[in-house]
């Protein structure tokens, strides 16, 4: 059942550039929303609904990245603005539990399958993307081995959570095949994302 948004996504981005935003949120964003429609896919859930967490996860990144103890605190008041519902809040919250960054949230843990899907998708675009770059911001032809070697290396990509990443697992998805379902969704929007 396909659940009701109170607002579109030309409405979503707009709420996104009330505040300060540089091009790299933009391409997390847009990958995190794309990897979650891609996941969405998959499971035969609602791809909108789904689409739109990845989208909006960070609203409140261009107020709290020099805060971070305030990050996805503020977003309950930008999300309530907009009319979005507590449970739709909450699961965007939860990318945030378990941060010692962010102390309100620290003893909190993911429990649903949603959450540990959200948190794993805006997680690995870090990874990918960082392996783009490398590559010369080539995603076209990157496979799946190469980023397993990227993902196996701790010195690549430092600040990249990997252990949030190993979340998809606990949804019944192998690393390999989200690896596979994340770099396809990044491919489908390379332009937009400043990658080639």
């Amino acid at each position: 059942m396909a659940e009701k948004l109170p607002i579109t996504r030309e409405q979503a981005i707009e709420i996104l550039k009330k505040y300060e935003q540089k091009d790299s949120d933009w391409n997390h964003y847009y990958a995190s929303e794309a990897i979650m429609r891609k996941l969405a896919e998959k499971f035969g859930e609602d791809v909108e609904y789904w689409a739109m967490l990845g989208l909006l996860h960070d609203v409140d990144w261009g107020l709290t990245r020099e805060n971070w103890k305030e990050h996805c605190i503020k977003a309950k008041e930008i999300l309530n603005a907009a009319g979005f519902d507590d449970k739709f809040i909450q699961i965007v919250q939860s990318h945030g539990y378990s941060y010692e960054e962010i102390p309100s949230f620290k003893e909190n843990k993911r429990t649903e399958k949603i959450e540990h899907v959200l948190v794993a998708s805006e997680t690995i675009t870090g990874l990918i993307y960082a392996y783009a770059l490398m590559r010369g911001k080539r995603i076209s032809d990157m496979d799946v081995s190469g980023l397993k070697k990227k993902f196996k290396d701790k010195s690549f990509a430092l600040n990249c959570k990997r252990d949030l990443i190993k979340e998809i697992e606990l949804v019944g998805i192998s690393l390999d095949e989200f690896f596979i379902l994340a770099i396809e969704a990044m491919k489908g929007i390379k332009s937009d994302i400043g990658l080639v």
